[in-house]
């Protein structure tokens, strides 16, 4: 899915805007900042004046798939232009150039025109609900771009979302209740709908997997990286997964999988999924949650939306308060990409261990995450809320337990720096599912922006404390 922003230039008749350039400047950088987006830019004829010009710009943004309607001010605008486009309900922008000099006469008037327009909106539409975003600078202004970007990315995520078809093979884990969702509340709230798909419909296609194409995809795995004691029963049945599960995504045009990975896989046909997880989240880019966990590939659909990449859906597994960190790890899943070179296909740990077979159900992939920025995320309750929080990767000391897999520190937000204590108190009581999307870099911005543009509930950080709190929801 595609972003498309439809450009409706606005002004009083007036021969300042052509004669300082606005339009043209304005135009090249939307253009510019759209392509490195991968949105597409529609822009309305004329320049309308009224509320019934304004209409026909809108209707003809609509009749092009406009998702979001950028008004620009190229110079005084009339309010009801800004009032019918505002009262479209449609996601909305609307942004002044600055003056093009301070002496004589004024040239634009255009950060008025802003005030008025952004008042005007907040009386004919629930700005809670239906936000408008304003933009201040000169088309070639790196701060006015950087503003313009991060809203095409997070309109990009609510995009992705819209009618995005989750395929839920066999269900939740068992006892996983806090992962349990309302199909309803997450449709209304996102577009996205969870489809269910049978276990058994998995296993028959693991089945029915080619020779040829088993082997081809376990010599592709093993040439990404190393395999380290995993019997070629287990490579190939991995493979088999990779291929089953892929299979189904094409076939139903799915934006994502949630898998329950066990116990029924390990009855049949006796293997873990985890190594396939991850090699689809590398080669496949595809949202994938284990555990049949339909918010955490919602979470992933939304971090491939703003980052272009899957991140790790993680646990936060071990706080060391004293240390002012926390591990971030799983037992299966995560794309190569997140460990570099320094990765390896090994038996997963925990599944048959203390049995006399030991170890042997399914493989998964062992690294761990260099040091780095990073950003941890989560839609909740549905698809109504949002939390998240950026910090830094260090490995010190302890390398964490095997599975992908690494410390983070240094923790903050745009409200500030966070402790660790302050991150384990949030989760907690905020009664936060135990999956978390953790991709490199800083991408808590946009996230909170796509959290408004969906009128998703901010889950924000909240401090460390003792006693029971009060009033926390």
């Amino acid at each position: 899915m595609t972003l498309v922003v439809g450009l409706i230039k606005a002004s009083l008749p007036s021969y300042f805007p052509q004669r300082h350039g606005v339009f043209d400047a304005a135009l090249a950088a939307v253009e510019k900042i759209a392509a490195m987006t991968g949105a597409r830019l529609v822009e309305a004829p004329g320049v309308p004046m009224n509320g019934a010009e304004a209409q026909k710009a809108l209707d003809h943004c609509r009749g092009q798939g406009a998702d979001f309607i950028l008004l620009l001010h190229g110079g005084f605008t009339m309010g009801d232009v800004a009032r019918q486009i505002a009262l479209s309900g449609l996601p909305m922008g609307v942004w002044a150039t600055p003056e093009p000099g301070h002496e004589g006469d004024i040239q634009l008037n255009n950060f008025v025109s802003l005030n008025m327009s952004m008042s005007i909106a907040r009386g004919v539409r629930d700005l809670r609900k239906a936000p408008v975003q304003w933009y201040f600078g000169a088309p070639d202004d790196s701060a006015l771009q950087a503003r313009l970007g991060r809203s095409f990315r997070a309109l990009s995520a609510r995009v992705a979302l819209r009618d995005a078809r989750i395929g839920v093979i066999g269900g939740l884990a068992p006892t996983f209740y806090n992962m349990d969702i309302s199909a309803h509340t997450l449709k209304v709230a996102t577009g996205a709908e969870p489809v269910h798909v049978d276990m058994h419909r998995l296993t028959a296609g693991m089945k029915n997997c080619a020779h040829d194409s088993v082997q081809r995809e376990v010599a592709a795995m093993a040439a990404r990286a190393e395999i380290r004691g995993v019997s070629d029963e287990q490579m190939a049945l991995t493979a088999q997964a990779a291929l089953a599960m892929r299979d189904i995504v094409a076939q139903e045009g799915f934006a994502g999988l949630a898998v329950s990975d066990w116990p029924a896989l390990q009855e049949d046909p006796g293997m873990h999924p985890g190594a396939a997880f991850s090699w689809l989240e590398e080669v496949d880019n595809l949202p994938l949650a284990s555990e049949g966990d339909v918010l955490g590939t919602v979470t992933q659909i939304v971090t491939r939306a703003l980052t272009g990449r899957v991140g790790s859906l993680l646990d936060m597994t071990s706080p060391q308060l004293a240390n002012d960190r926390i591990l971030m790890w799983h037992g299966g899943g995560g794309p190569l990409y997140m460990g570099g070179p320094e990765v390896a296909w090994i038996n997963h740990p925990m599944i048959g261990r203390g049995t006399p077979e030991g170890p042997r159900f399914g493989a998964i992939a062992d690294f761990i995450f260099p040091d780095g920025p990073c950003t941890v995320l989560r839609v909740a309750r549905s698809g109504t809320a949002a939390f998240g929080f950026e910090g830094t990767l260090r490995a010190e000391g302890e390398s964490g337990f095997t599975g992908c897999r690494g410390w983070v520190t240094d923790f903050h937000s745009t409200r500030g720096q966070h402790s660790a204590g302050d991150i384990v108190t949030s989760v907690m009581e905020h009664g936060l599912e135990h999956h978390f999307v953790l991709v490199p870099g800083a991408f808590h911005r946009d996230f909170q922006e796509f959290a408004a543009w969906m009128a998703m509930t901010p889950l924000d950080i909240i401090a460390e404390h003792d006693g029971l709190p009060a009033g926390i929801c």
